[in-house]
């Protein structure tokens, strides 16, 4: 069925979006969730895909009890890059607008019809935007962060990021054929190219956002265990915050650049706290700390290691710092 919004005597089209779910080994635990927030959809006019980037498990099987005309499902027989299944679904995507639904994350049942309402049915902004929650392994709420930057310039709009009046999360929809024309998704080490897709649709082509929270993004287990890991991260952060300088008027690059460095730090610190053991973590700081010249919070310290012999050392080492940065101020 699709649905039409009538004006007077001229009768539109609601914009089609596609929904892309790629997808490894999660039937037996999140896909189904994820699917069924798609299907769920108060907006009708949908194309649901899902790409199943060569799953052991009964991936296949669950879709298939799916009995829906909007659903295509993709198996890709040999495992690519992950980014490279982000891609295959960007190609196969028919809509005006594509949101990338990762399997372990949940649309609200209005996400979709939220975004296109407070787009007016307009199919040629960069981006269209709403809050987002975190939620636990078990679905729990852990914090919510609505999406307070609606009316603002795009450098308010990053700035807003660093001051969490809005969030990084996957809660936006796409322009489908901007987005392919901009090659898609791309970035370094392939750690934020969502968020590199985000920063030049949004600058380059405008956008809308929601403030209300329509999006759940799942945080689960799964620690890094190697410090190269936290390095690649650091650098795709400076791609990330040069690219929004670059997009922004030059007498706003510098603000861009100072606020961006002290948040783009606090989120390596908190990524640096995942590493195992903790002369792991010790040594993930180092790498963050030469990356940005920030050092980490208090709070930072205290997640990462406690009230240990380990914490005392570096808080002592940060005020020995700020000691000196004080003599030759």
């Amino acid at each position: 069925m699709v649905h039409v919004l009538s004006m007077g005597v001229e009768t539109i089209k609601a914009p089609l979006v596609t929904i892309a779910i790629p997808t490894r080994n999660r039937a037996g635990s999140y896909l189904p969730g994820t699917l069924t927030s798609a299907l769920r959809q108060t907006h009708r006019r949908l194309q649901i895909i899902v790409a199943d980037n060569g799953s052991t498990d009964h991936t296949a099987d669950l879709v298939a009890q799916v009995s829906d005309s909007r659903l295509r499902y993709y198996r890709h027989d040999q495992t690519i890059r992950a980014n490279e299944n982000f891609n295959f679904c960007l190609s196969h995507a028919d809509g005006d607008y594509f949101a990338l639904l990762h399997d372990d994350d949940q649309m609200d049942d209005d996400f979709v019809e939220a975004c296109i309402r407070a787009a007016h049915n307009q199919t040629d902004l960069g981006m269209i935007r709403t809050g987002a929650r975190t939620i636990d392994a078990a679905g729990a709420t852990l914090s919510e962060i609505p999406n307070r930057v609606g009316g603002l310039t795009t450098a308010q709009y990053f700035r807003g990021w660093f001051t969490l009046k809005t969030t990084l999360y996957h809660s936006r929809l796409f322009n489908t054929g901007r987005l392919k024309q901009l090659g898609g998704f791309q970035s370094k080490y392939l750690l934020l190219q969502d968020v590199a897709a985000e920063v030049r649709l949004a600058a380059m082509f405008g956008r809308v956002d929601i403030e209300a929270v329509k999006f759940s993004v799942r945080r689960h287990g799964g620690a890094m265990t190697a410090s190269i890991d936290v390095a690649d991260w650091c650098d795709e952060c400076l791609d990330v915050l040069g690219l929004m300088r670059g997009l922004v008027p030059p007498e706003e690059a510098a603000t861009i650049g100072r606020e961006g460095k002290r948040f783009f730090a606090r989120l390596s610190y908190y990524r640096a706290n995942a590493m195992e053991p903790a002369s792991g973590r010790i040594k993930a700081y180092g790498i963050v700390y030469r990356k940005f010249g920030c050092l980490p919070s208090r709070y930072s310290l205290t997640q990462a290691f406690g009230h240990t012999s380990a914490y005392t050392g570096l808080r002592a080492a940060k005020r020995a710092w700020w000691r000196v940065l004080a003599r030759e101020a």
